[in-house]
């Protein structure tokens, strides 16, 4: 039985090396019959199992589309160059930084500007402004309506006498940048005076001429800028027209609380054609109080004849009423 068994082994082992195509190559090669295998649905798939292999193989013939219109790719733009950070270096010829913002301005010590009032006679009002840094410099005047422009001196001083409109009299000095003060006083004995002005702006050149009790033009009674005679009333002028835009104004005041005589203040407005009023019509405006009454303004205008008329007065008698005076 042992050398049976042997034999068989033996015999095996010998078909097997002849059947081999690689040690027979003079045998051919059957081919390999592969069995179709069925597709199966996806729907099948899905329902049984998610294979990452399956969803794998299943795409990788497929060639994407898109529904967008065919574009050119993008151009990729070149590298911006290295610039220093030295700004200089990078400006072209001629350039100029920016200018370094400013710091906030700061308030200057010794620089206040303050203003005080005095009483004066006639129901008057002595102003003083200190302001030590602004020199001769423009100021502007305000009281009650009243407006008219001043020059500082080199020390930023300026001393001016006004005649009062209200009896509660405020003041307001105002320099060109905003800077300015606030004054104020009582004029108790405003009641006892008449007062007209008139004012007005550039260089219309206009004046206010009061004639007392029936004075003539030059006699003693006829109160006006240039008058040589002296009078019951006071004449006073505002301002100075060497100034950038002037203000100017002129104020009669009579003390009819004093008056020694009865009788009326013949009151007009007059000014000289020249180049620089000719052929003009000029505003102006008019601030009365009489009799105690509240302050009264009034705007004018006034058409001046033309430059063929230079060197001529016009003579306005009806602009402002004559005042009306009661002997005490």
């Amino acid at each position: 039985m042992a050398a049976g068994t042997a034999t068989c082994a033996l015999a095996t082992g010998y078909l097997m090396q002849q059947d081999s195509p690689y040690r027979n190559p003079n045998i051919a090669t059957k081919p390999a019959i592969v069995s179709a295998v069925p597709a199966v649905p996806e729907q099948v798939i899905a329902a049984n199992t998610v294979s990452e292999d399956i969803v794998l193989d299943s795409v990788q013939d497929i060639t994407l589309t898109s529904a967008l219109p065919d574009m050119p790719a993008p151009r990729r733009l070149p590298d911006a160059p290295f610039e220093s950070a030295n700004p200089e270096r990078n400006l072209l010829d001629g350039a100029v930084l920016p200018a370094t913002p400013q710091d906030p301005e700061v308030p200057q010590l010794g620089c206040a500007v303050t203003a005080t009032t005095t009483s004066a006679p006639m129901a008057s009002v002595a102003l003083s402004v200190d302001a030590p840094c602004y020199g001769n410099q423009r100021v502007s005047v305000h009281h009650s309506g009243l407006i008219f422009t001043e020059i500082t001196d080199e020390d930023g001083q300026l001393n001016v006498t006004i005649p009062a409109l209200s009896e509660n009299a405020v003041f307001v000095v105002a320099f060109g940048n905003g800077k300015g003060a606030v004054a104020m006083t009582q004029v108790p004995d405003l009641d006892q005076i008449d007062r007209v002005a008139v004012q007005w702006a550039d260089r219309a050149g206009l004046q206010i001429h009061a004639r007392e009790f029936g004075a003539g033009y030059g006699e003693n009674g006829h109160v006006w800028s240039d008058a040589t005679q002296a009078g019951q009333g006071t004449f006073t002028h505002l301002g100075r027209n060497d100034t950038f835009e002037p203000q100017l104004a002129e104020v009669y005041s009579f003390p009819r609380g004093t008056a020694t005589q009865a009788g009326t203040v013949t009151l007009s407005i007059e000014t000289e054609v020249t180049t620089a009023n000719c052929g003009r019509e000029i505003s102006a405006q008019s601030l009365e109080r009489r009799n105690g009454t509240p302050l009264r303004t009034r705007d004018l205008t006034l058409s001046i004849p033309g430059c063929d008329a230079a060197g001529d007065f016009l003579v306005l008698n009806n602009l402002v009423e004559d005042l009306k005076i009661a002997a005490k």
